[in-house]
């Protein structure tokens, strides 16, 4: 995942090039770049290594003023992170180009290309289609004719901007199979792969479809569909702020975001629950008709999603519903049989998950009965394509690691189960105990929250150590999965997660003085059994790190515990994912990684 922005109007652009490359480095920070048209009719073209700061510095050396121009930040997939691999990519003077996705038939185009007298001076997918729109221009095609020939010989995803020296009035852009939206200004405009580029600018936003081509000038955006035929995207107003994506006091993202919990999941609840019951309309209309019709579950995800499918699938095998999960990567390149009156369900934070959206799409042959998406962005593709959208509220999420987005999936999976249940008879009282279960979680977070400064002095165990061991059963077998996750993707440490019962069948093998393992104990009918397994542990020398119901004799020597109180059994996963995520965290900051933007890793897979 590549991050796009681009303006054009009347004032210089370069600022608004830096903050909203600023804004989605979240999105990728291999390197960076931008090209601008400058006064002389020049596109001049800036490229700097790793962060945005660096192209700033690069920038802000030079006294290169523009008003159209082109910017990405990028996120390595074909070619290393350099300088000669960083976008925009330029074919002569003619042309520049910057693309978010994967171009799969980049090498047979190249050899094409280079047979032509073309040169490459990178090892990217991307230089391919500069040299294709230098191609159609020289033939006598203009920027929009150039980028509609180009496009229709590109096999892949892409979300691209293209600009010429020679073309001073307007930007051309188009998407197939990554995000782009169009920022709509007053005698200017924008395009971005993320609203949040561009707060400060407008909140006026157009959201292009599958196959749009559109033609962006100063005064007017001219928008064409995958045929050819002119037509109107509607004008949204986004309610986000540019206070929303600032990190405020918070020293990093990830902890504004593990602290904003207790209100996203208010707002996740918002209109959804009453006086003990669930308000199924609140779903949208046509959710009613395709819960009536399920008889089994079919989950899709990847990632933190795919871990909260799975907390799902036990929530809903407990009520009587059938549920498979299965890792989108995985399930899209098989031969899937769908049992009788199966609902696919997938699970995507940024609605734009590449193997996610392509297991939906493939889905409409299976015979399936409908898609329900559990989504965070209302304007995603994932949402447009969906039957049914549970929107979870979590507001913009910058953290590469996934926190909010997390526990408002599990919130909203929990409303869904609980709707499920309903059709398999579930009663009014058992129903009213699970809705207040929901009521009383914002405060339940808080107080886990309370415990962040002994979360961070247990963190200082782990500060030496190379690896880590978690340990859960049941649904606090994903929380465990999504505990290890969090753990090394920010920290570096290598973590892994089992089930408790599986530890003699291998992992038992590991554990020794130098291997930490973190455990979740809820007061929960597997509490006997997980003791038993880390006795185990403690048997083999292994040091405990322990999050236990307050109700919970441990018995057992040499262990770090938190204690957590009042937790309900039906939110207890969603509850001690938090304090996980806090040790994570903290770890991170103990051993002085980039906890917002952990090397290799982007916030959303948007490409394969």
């Amino acid at each position: 995942m590549c991050g796009i922005v681009g303006a054009i109007g009347s004032r210089n652009v370069l600022p608004v090039l830096l903050q909203g490359l600023q804004r989605l480095e979240y999105r990728g920070y291999d390197s960076a770049g931008l090209a601008v048209r400058d006064a002389k009719g020049e596109l001049k073209r800036f490229r700097a290594l790793g962060k945005v700061k660096q192209l700033k510095q690069l920038v802000e050396q030079s006294d290169v003023v523009g008003n159209l121009g082109i910017a990405h930040t990028r996120w390595a997939t074909h070619g290393a992170p350099a300088e000669r691999n960083a976008h925009p990519h330029v074919s002569g003077v003619r042309v520049a180009v910057v693309h978010n996705g994967i171009i799969e038939n980049h090498a047979a185009l190249r050899v094409r290309l280079v047979s032509q007298g073309y040169t490459f001076t990178s090892e990217t997918d991307t230089e391919v289609i500069a040299h294709l729109l230098a191609e159609k221009l020289e033939s006598g095609a203009d920027l929009l004719a150039a980028v509609n020939a180009a496009a229709a010989e590109l096999d892949g995803a892409y979300a691209l901007a293209a600009a010429s020296p020679e073309d001073a009035d307007r930007i051309i852009v188009t998407r197939a199979g990554s995000p782009l939206v169009i920022g709509v200004g007053e005698g200017e405009n924008f395009i971005a792969s993320d609203v949040a580029a561009l707060l400060s600018e407008t909140k006026q936003f157009i959201f292009l479809e599958e196959g749009d081509v559109a033609e962006i000038c100063r005064d007017g955006i001219t928008i064409f569909n995958g045929d050819g035929e002119r037509v109107e995207r509607p004008v949204k107003t986004s309610l986000l702020t540019g206070g929303s994506i600032e990190k405020g006091p918070y020293a990093h993202y990830m902890l504004k975001e593990i602290f904003e919990q207790p209100g996203v999941i208010s707002e996740t609840l918002e209109g959804r629950i009453h006086h003990g019951r669930l308000l199924e309309a609140s779903f949208g209309h046509e959710t009613t008709a395709l819960l009536d019709k399920a008889r089994h579950v079919q989950i899709v995800a990847c990632g933190t999603s795919y871990h909260a499918g799975m907390v799902a699938r036990y929530w809903l095998e407990e009520m009587g519903m059938p549920c498979s999960i299965e890792v989108a990567s995985e399930y899209r390149y098989r031969r899937v049989v769908v049992p009788e009156k199966s609902l696919l369900i997938t699970i995507s934070q940024s609605g734009e998950t590449a193997d996610t959206l392509a297991a939906l799409r493939g889905s409409r042959a299976q015979g399936y009965i409908g898609s329900l998406t559990v989504c965070n962005v209302p304007e995603s593709s994932l949402v447009r394509e969906s039957d049914v959208c549970f929107m979870t509220r979590a507001g913009t999420e910058i953290g590469v690691a996934s926190t909010k987005a997390f526990t408002t999936q599990l919130v909203a999976l929990r409303l869904l189960a609980i709707a499920l249940a309903r059709r398999g008879g579930l009663s009014d009282e058992m129903e009213t105990a699970m809705v207040n279960e929901l009521h009383a979680l914002p405060r339940q977070v808080e107080v886990v929250l309370q415990l962040d400064d002994a979360i961070k002095q247990m963190a200082e165990g782990f500060s030496d150590k190379q690896n880590a061991l978690f340990l859960g059963r049941g649904p606090f077998y994903p929380v465990a999965m999504e505990g290890a996750l969090k753990l090394k993707e920010i920290s570096y440490i290598h973590a892994e997660a089992y089930p408790a019962g599986e530890l003699k069948h291998g992992p038992l093998a590991l554990v020794d003085e130098s291997m930490p393992v973190v455990c979740a104990l809820p007061d929960d009918p597997l509490l006997e059994k997980v003791l038993s397994n880390l006795q185990e542990v403690r048997a083999r020398g292994g040091e405990l790190f322990l999050f236990s119901d307050q109700k919970v004799k441990v018995g057992l020597d040499r262990y770090q515990n938190l204690t957590l109180s009042d937790i309900y059994p039906g939110t207890a996963p969603i509850v001690y994912s938090i304090p996980l995520q806090l040790l994570a965290y903290h770890v991170a900051v103990f051993k002085g990684t980039d906890v917002d933007q952990p090397r290799n890793l982007a916030k959303s897979v948007t490409v394969e």
